[in-house]
């Protein structure tokens, strides 16, 4: 069959403003449900954060994938393909949460991960007989993860132009996170030949290890980073505070060529954080970990979210605050956004606190609950105040100007061009 897989993105594409600059990273799940597809099939990928799907193409199947906020793009171009009579899958996270609302515009759903499924789903669909939905009976092993398809994508059109993943999963359960619904809260690891060799194709670094917790297995952490260093690959990833408990481990992970960790962060309040299921955060060793990490040479990106319940005005300047003091170097901000399938969402939902439920909306700048606290305008506004004072020039300074490195300046110069164009296409879109 003649297959073309799509990655969907919401109203405003990234190639439509080049101001916004190239995409951060390419779209890994495709790419390895691309490698998933037996040789016999001929197929393609389109990100519409680079160019905008062609309705008109003419394919035997559509695989699509969307985040949330992406949904609605997603189904109208199932609807036109449909309408051509070309049969049309999708998978992802927001589909596995809402499968009947998907399999309103789509022939067949994937509920989870492809390993194991996608195979299955390319017989029905050549003989003709698509299954409404593709549910597997647990978690496929993470050794079935094959090396992804690199070459169907222009690696030259995003920032992070090297992306894999050594683990899936998260032994947490954050209210509002859809990786431990999605992925499980086993964290499920590669074999790490498997994961070296992958590496060894990747023509340059830093490479993005996309995983949810790399040291959220210390066992494999430990013996991971020890080989990794000898590829001499400088790379990014994502851990959880709980570092903290295994320190041995940041400075391990340095010595392996880590320059950068995202930390959820998430609050400064331990009120807060509990009630979104992220007690483990000890916010009274923040500095200290953000210390340990910038001793180590690893810069620190790090991840907040306003709109709990607690949350007042004050929050943001007190973020803000926290944020510029403790030298954080990139920051990444967001209203709270109840995704389908999360904790955070059933809650809200039986609470009758669900006010706007245009999925575009559900990307972490709007409001689409009834806050407590703040109005939902007084939400926003805050939203757009800390990234302003958090790009500006000034708060650079202060924050990075002892520790000035190219990959951490230039994010940061990045972000500062961009912000002020980004949040000026939010405040012209209608609430």
């Amino acid at each position: 069959m003649d297959i073309c897989l799509i990655a969907a993105e919401g109203a405003r594409y990234r190639h439509e403003d080049v101001r916004l600059g190239k995409p951060l990273f390419p779209p890994l799940g495709l790419m390895t449900v691309a490698a998933l597809t037996p040789p016999e099939h001929t197929i393609a990928i389109v990100d519409e954060s680079v160019e905008a799907a062609d309705p008109r193409m003419e394919s035997e199947l559509i695989g699509l994938t969307a985040m949330t906020a992406a949904a609605p793009r997603a189904y109208d171009l199932a609807d036109r393909y449909r309408a051509r009579h070309i049969p049309v899958v999708m998978g992802g996270m927001h589909a596995s949460a809402l499968p009947e609302e998907a399999l309103r515009h789509v022939d067949a759903v994937v509920v989870g991960e492809a390993e194991g499924l996608w195979p299955q789903v390319l017989d029905d669909a050549r003989g003709g007989g698509l299954q409404p939905l593709y549910r597997g009976d647990s978690f496929p092993p993470a050794s079935s993860i094959p090396p992804a398809r690199r070459d169907l994508i222009e690696a030259e059109g995003y920032t992070a132009k090297y992306v894999m993943q050594a683990t899936r999963g998260c032994p947490f359960a954050c209210s509002f996170c859809t990786v431990s619904t999605f992925f499980g809260r086993v964290l499920r690891t590669r074999p790490i030949d498997d994961i070296l060799a992958e590496a060894a194709q990747l023509g340059g670094e830093p490479v993005t290890l996309v995983d949810d917790n790399i040291m959220g297995c210390p066992e494999f952490a430990n013996e991971f980073f020890a080989r990794w260093a000898d590829t001499g690959k400088t790379f990014w990833s994502q851990a959880s505070t709980t570092m903290l408990k295994t320190p041995e481990l940041i400075a391990k992970a340095a010595r392996a060529g880590c320059k950068a960790l995202f930390v959820g962060f998430e609050s400064i309040s331990q009120a807060q954080l509990a009630r979104i299921g992220k007690r483990f955060n000890p916010i009274e060793r923040y500095d200290e970990l953000v210390k340990r990490l910038h001793d180590a040479g690893i810069a620190v990106v790090g991840s907040f979210m306003f709109g709990l319940d607690g949350d007042d005005r004050d929050v943001f300047e007190r973020t803000a605050d926290f944020a510029e003091r403790a030298e954080i170097d990139i920051g990444q901000f967001s209203i709270l956004t109840p995704l389908p399938g999360t904790r955070l969402y059933h809650e809200l939902e039986s609470a009758g606190r669900i006010v706007d439920r245009d999925w575009s909306h559900y990307n972490g700048a709007h409001v689409t609950f009834e806050p407590v606290g703040m109005t939902a305008d007084a939400l926003e506004s805050g939203f757009h105040w800390i990234y302003e004072r958090f790009y500006s020039m000034r708060s650079i300074a202060r924050r990075v100007g002892k520790r000035i490195t190219p990959l951490v300046w230039g994010v940061n110069m990045i972000y500062n061009r961009r912000v002020a164009h980004w949040l000026a296409g939010l405040r012209e879109q209608p609430s």
